[in-house]
């Protein structure tokens, strides 16, 4: 059983500034980490590599310091790592990083199950999971939160639905995204990292992709535009009310009908 797990280098801070032209995380320079959705992910492929001998390999897309959470996943029990890089695959939508992730698992080779987390801390939208399954053209299922197992090349699991539980059986090959909290993610081990310190990481740029057209990644792939995006503003401006409930709620309704707060919300 093979199974692919992709996993992303994200900002390890909030404090992360904005490109004002391309609308992207600057992301030299900041501390990063590895998405924490993505542990789940790892976690799940590692369990299944316990009990069916299954052989892992990760797969990333990021600038050459996003060998770190390949590193990291070596760490973990991980066999093999993919890093796409590319200043070509810079600026990318949800949608070509899900079809950079597309082209990258192909050149990697054959998988009977990929897993990826829930969704980015970064990005936070949820979709390349279910869009990279539409470019592989293999059946997917989201919102994982248990696996009942494996059998006649299916998988069965527990899918967390927004007003119930459902259970689903697949056939291989498949795509899966797990929730937070399918397992609890191991910590690397100190054995594994001295073990796999030299441990190759296969580099693919965009000339090592079955598809080489430059229009179909990065910013030239992207459909979607950013018109505007920007920081959250922060304040420590505040104030103390005293008084019985009936007082307080009257002068906090007629705070927010005198800041606009009322004609936002409705």
């Amino acid at each position: 059983m093979k199974i692919a797990v992709c996993i992303k280098q994200v900002p390890g801070t909030s404090q992360v500034e904005i490109d004002p032209v391309t609308g992207v995380l600057k992301r030299d320079g900041v501390e990063s980490k590895m998405n924490p959705y993505d542990l789940y992910a790892l976690e799940t492929a590692l369990r299944f590599k316990q009990e069916y001998d299954a052989e892992i390999t990760v797969i990333t897309m990021g600038p050459p310091q996003a060998q770190a959470v390949i590193k990291e996943a070596f760490m973990m029990g991980v066999d093999h790592g993919f890093l796409l890089s590319d200043r070509r695959f810079g600026g990318a939508d949800v949608l070509a990083t899900s079809y950079t992730l597309a082209q990258g698992i192909r050149a990697a080779g054959e998988f009977d199950l990929i897993i990826c987390g829930k969704q980015t801390t970064d990005g936070d939208t949820a979709q390349v999971g279910a869009e990279l399954a539409e470019f592989l053209n293999i059946p997917h299922v989201t919102s994982v939160c248990k696996i009942n197992g494996i059998s006649d090349n299916k998988i069965t699991m527990l899918l967390d639905m927004p007003l119930h539980q459902e259970t689903a059986a697949v056939s291989f090959p498949c795509l899966i995204t797990v929730e937070k909290g399918i397992f609890e993610p191991r910590l690397p081990s100190y054995k594994l990292k001295l073990a796999t310190a030299d441990k190759p990481i296969t580099v693919l740029t965009l000339d090592q992709m079955p598809d080489t057209d430059p229009a179909h990644y990065g910013l030239n792939g992207s459909p979607t535009q950013v018109k505007r995006i920007f920081p959250p503003e922060s304040t420590n401006t505040h104030e103390m009310w005293n008084g019985e409930a009936d007082e307080l709620s009257r002068r906090l309704f007629h705070y927010l009908e005198d800041n606009k707060y009322l004609q936002q919300l409705r």
